[in-house]
């Protein structure tokens, strides 16, 4: 994070020249061409080398100017002092306009920064940073993203923004992805420190350097060595203590929610539990949740820079006024009191304040490049309950949305047709959100002769297999792409924009609809060919009715047998019987996170639309001999309960109340 001065002119003075030419020295920053090599050097030792909002600006001006130098082979980063290459960035001036109800003024230095962040990861030429001392918050984003990052004996590297009321940004939310294990949600959630071993470990830089050797291998740079000299110069950092604590993280730091690892390290006594907690217990509850929630949406092959500065920058752009931020800094910079008051001070953090944090930004969001949504005619049909919010989600981020739907006539920001051919006529993607395979079909027949050859129909409904590659082929018939991408997460994560997408169709159609899916969700996966989406949910939604039947008989037998509910959730959520069923959607009322039950099993996810899913597996089962009979079974009782026992427009959870009241035949 920078200070944000703003008074200062953007530097001009980046010139061509001689071998030792460009030299733009000012109090803060010293940035020259010296032979074939860019140097930038932070000379604010006394502050830690503290970045400014005008150092950012400098740096991605001389970053600029050298990409497009065919002189300039690499760029050096280093800093002057001992102490930190930069350990974060002067955040008192953030504090007074945030307090003045200023808060354009921080997001505006945060959509820089992190234009900065993208430019230093993505830079076509070689990136050699020297990272001495702290390298912390903003330090990282500007040492850690570049290709060849050079750590001491000195170094000491962490991400602590929790301690404040952030999430570790500047790019930090990639790298925590990255890392081995769970060894992200770790250093993320404690601000552990870094040793150069424990970075290398971690990914969060290359080699180690001894510090008496750096200038010499800086010297050779400048005088035309490529960076090889880099890896040969390179030996091995000694031993860190973070690989030996693999074991203890990934045991503790492996649930699905900030409740989860609290429950885990609570109920262990050892060293290393009872450490963590005292880590945790100084950092805002909910900044570790969204990191948490951040870290797992990144995981996986969808992962980008673009993605992680994405969500970043939807909760940075809040904290201020939704978040913790400003009660962090006063406590730990204006009155230094080192007591803050923490919203969720009990670290038992709402879901919906999670989502609340890190739902899109829609036309505020951070826009790295040109922005191309606003050229994009997009085609929606089906605006229920998920479709309706989904398709707003596309508006709100700049894309031009025609939507039909056969109830509803009206849906903010939306164009609306008067049919599905009329909505799909000249779309460059039709999305469709539809009921079953059969409407599928006929909408498809109505839409694929008004979309353009090369144009890509994606459909999100929940639909059989043999519909979904049917579809497909017929689109290709129209020289259209197709992607089937049924989704989880129900209407809350469709109004939050907190998806997954499970996606069958080619890899081209599937990276031209990558865009769209990084507005409605959180994450997309790739599953195969023509008919893989389905294959996938119907696969996934057989697991999740049958374990949360088990989930549910468990705790009615629990009742029955006179044990604490509370009691049973800390022991089977910390233990064999974990699950997402029991920890991140507990059917008991009063127990684990916030869930359906908690507000009278209202519906997320409705026991009809499981009925619906666990149908179409057995559909699936039977087309291809398959024996499932847990699947089987599951769909008896979900079909018994929404028909016959009352479970219509309950969540799918409220078979709880249903065994509490069964008695054993």
């Amino acid at each position: 994070m920078c200070d944000l001065r703003l008074n200062a002119p953007l530097s001009q003075a980046i010139h061509a020249g001689d071998s030792f030419s460009a030299v733009t020295h000012m109090t803060d920053i010293l940035i020259r061409t010296i032979g074939s090599t860019g140097r930038i050097t932070l000379t604010r030792p006394d502050a830690l080398n503290a970045l400014t909002y005008q150092m950012c600006l400098d740096i991605e001006a001389a970053l600029e100017r050298w990409r497009a130098d065919d002189k300039v082979a690499q760029v050096v980063l280093d800093a002057d002092g001992e102490r930190a290459f930069c350990a974060g960035g002067d955040i008192a001036d953030m504090y007074q306009t945030g307090r003045a109800g200023d808060f354009d003024y921080g997001r505006r230095f945060w959509a820089d920064e992190y234009r900065l962040n993208a430019k230093i990861f993505n830079y076509p030429k070689p990136i050699v940073s020297f990272l001495q001392g702290f390298t912390m918050g903003g330090g990282v984003g500007i040492g850690c993203h570049g290709s060849h990052r050079i750590v001491g004996q000195s170094s000491q590297i962490a991400m602590p923004e929790c301690g404040i009321g952030l999430i570790p940004d500047v790019g930090g939310s990639l790298m925590l992805a990255l890392a081995p294990g769970r060894v992200g949600e770790y250093l993320g959630i404690t601000a552990a420190r870094m040793s150069a071993a424990d970075a290398i470990y971690a990914g969060f830089a290359d080699h180690y350097i001894d510090e008496s050797d750096w200038p010499a291998l800086i010297a050779e740079l400048e005088s035309g060595a490529s960076v090889e000299c880099v890896t040969a110069a390179a030996t091995p950092p000694g031993d860190g203590h973070l690989e030996g604590l693999q074991h203890d993280i990934d045991r503790h730091f492996g649930g699905e929610s900030l409740s989860d690892i609290l429950n885990s390290l609570q109920h262990d006594t050892d060293d290393f539990a009872q450490a963590t907690l005292t880590q945790m217990d100084r950092n805002s509850p909910l900044s570790m949740a969204c990191t948490l929630e951040i870290v797992h949406r990144l995981r996986g092959p969808s992962l980008t820079i673009a993605k992680a500065l994405d969500l970043e920058y939807r909760f940075t752009y809040r904290s201020m006024e939704l978040g913790d931020f400003l009660e962090g800094i006063r406590a730990a910079i204006i009155d230094k009191d080192r007591t803050p008051a923490w919203q969720y001070a009990d670290q038992s953090v709402p879901a919906a304040s999670v989502s609340k944090m890190l739902m899109p930004l829609g036309k505020h969001r951070l826009q790295l490049e040109e922005d191309n949504m606003a050229q994009l005619k997009i085609g929606f049909i089906g605006l229920g309950n998920m479709g309706a919010p989904m398709a707003a989600n596309l508006a709100k981020a700049g894309c031009h949305v025609t939507g039909f739907d056969t109830v509803v006539s009206q849906v903010d920001q939306l164009t609306m047709a008067r049919s599905a051919a009329a909505a799909a006529d000249g779309a460059d993607i039709v999305v469709t959100m539809l009921p079953n395979g059969g409407i599928l079909r006929r909408v498809a027949d109505e839409v694929l002769p008004k979309m353009r050859p090369g144009a890509l129909l994606l459909d999100c409904s929940t639909v059989d297999v043999d519909s979904a590659r049917a579809v497909a082929d017929q689109a290709a018939g129209h020289e259209v792409m197709a992607v089937d991408a049924p989704v989880s997460g129900g209407i809350g994560g469709a109004a939050a924009g907190t998806l997954t997408f499970m996606a069958g169709g080619s890899e081209e159609a599937f990276a031209k609809v990558q865009p769209l899916f990084e507005i409605m969700g959180q994450k997309a996966v790739h599953c195969g060919g023509p008919g893989a989406g389905q294959a996938a949910k119907i696969c996934n939604n057989m697991i999740l009715g049958a374990t949360m039947i088990a989930t549910c008989e468990a705790f009615a037998l629990a009742d029955k047998l006179g044990l604490d509910r509370q009691k049973m959730f800390d022991v089977v959520s910390t233990s064999s019987g974990y699950s997402w069923s029991m920890n991140a959607y507990c059917p008991a009322p009063g127990v684990g996170p916030q869930s359906p039950a908690d507000n009278g099993y209202k519906p997320g996810f409705a026991a009809e639309l499981m009925l619906k899913d666990l149908g179409l597996s057995q559909q699936a089962a039977e087309a291809v001999g398959a024996d499932t009979p847990m699947g089987a079974r599951a769909l008896e009782l979900y079909r018994k309960f929404v028909e016959e026992e009352g479970g219509m427009g309950q969540d799918f959870s409220a078979m709880l109340p249903r065994f509490e009241a069964k008695t054993r035949d």
